[in-house]
């Protein structure tokens, strides 16, 4: 949701005394009941809560007796509009759209990201995409992270999506990554399963977790060792978010460049000082699964961006 900053309710709230000790935010968005915790932390950073006398964040600790001015804004309703944004098609007929996703793309429009994403451009080339993921996901079925690359399916009809739906759910499709690390798995192959979900520590972050999450799977294979670094094959058989990227971390070998989960967020020629690479080394490179109205087998390919290539070519070379 967005919401206009101009047009909105102002509400004054006292902090009863039995309440100190209370973060700001989890006091206000129990005291206005509607509002989420996360949309009142977005009216806090956005400088519309005011305290007297304290300091304005999310995470401070409420002494009691403090008095809160919160002026709570019209929300409008985020919808996605037709982009010219160039796609790379790898397969396309009137039931279903499967393109190579360029890095830096966001699958769907978000607070933040409401403009130039594939929604966007697949509203342009389509015309007509799945209703089921309402107005903001229109087509999606299934999702890669912002700053990963390749293979992506998206529905042209509700049929279809549920039809691909079921096959991801499943685990019926393949789903084979690329991926550039920064470390060496100590096995040439193996597995990592586990429950996944936000870590303690960082809730912007996946880990795997002793308890609670969702479970997770994933086959890994290294297909080129390096000094430090190696090519490593991943197929996923469940789809958490971030599942790759945690899972290598957790075998001491993180995405090359990957800024949430390893030390660096960018991969530098040692000699010229060039950046090669300035997102994480993560690409989908196969996907199969069977057409939704022919049951027919498909396997689609995404050759490896130009970014990685360099990358890898750069590692070959002994560097």
């Amino acid at each position: 949701m967005r919401y206009n900053s101009g047009v909105g309710e102002s509400f004054d709230l006292e902090v009863p005394p039995t309440l100190a000790g209370t973060r700001l935010d989890v006091f206000l968005s129990e005291a206005m009941a509607e509002p989420s915790r996360t949309f009142i932390q977005r009216l806090i950073k956005d400088d519309l809560v005011s305290i007297s006398p304290g300091k304005v964040k999310p995470g401070y600790r409420l002494k009691g007796a403090e008095k809160i001015t919160l002026f709570l804004p019209e929300l409008v309703e985020m919808s996605a509009e037709p982009e010219d944004i160039p796609l790379s098609v790898l397969y396309e007929d009137e039931h279903i759209i499967v393109i190579d996703k360029q890095p830096g793309i966001v699958a769907h429009p978000s607070p933040g990201h409401e403009t130039g994403t594939l929604v966007n451009a697949l509203l342009f080339h389509c015309k007509n995409l799945s209703g089921i993921g309402g107005v903001l996901r229109p087509g999606i079925v299934h999702r890669l992270d912002r700053d990963t690359s390749g293979c992506m399916v998206a529905a042209k009809t509700d049929f279809a999506h549920r039809e691909l739906c079921a096959q991801f759910a499943g685990r019926s499709t393949e789903k084979h990554y690329l991926a550039l690390t920064d470390g060496i798995p100590r096995a040439d192959e193996g597995t990592v399963e586990g429950q996944i979900g936000r870590s303690v520590s960082d809730r912007k972050k996946q880990a795997l977790l002793p308890d609670g999450g969702r479970y997770s799977l994933t086959h890994y294979r290294v297909l080129e060792r390096f000094s430090t670094h190696a090519l490593v094959e991943c197929i996923l058989k469940t789809g958490r978010t971030h599942q790759a990227r945690v899972h290598l971390k957790s075998l001491q070998a993180p995405v090359l460049a990957d800024a949430d989960y390893s030390k660096h967020a960018a991969f530098v020629d040692k000699t010229s000082g060039e950046t090669l690479l300035s997102r994480q080394a993560l690409h989908a490179w196969k996907l199969s699964f069977n057409h939704p109205v022919s049951g027919v087998r498909l396997e689609l390919v995404a050759e490896l961006p130009a970014d990685m290539a360099r990358v890898l070519e750069y590692l070959l070379a002994g560097n």
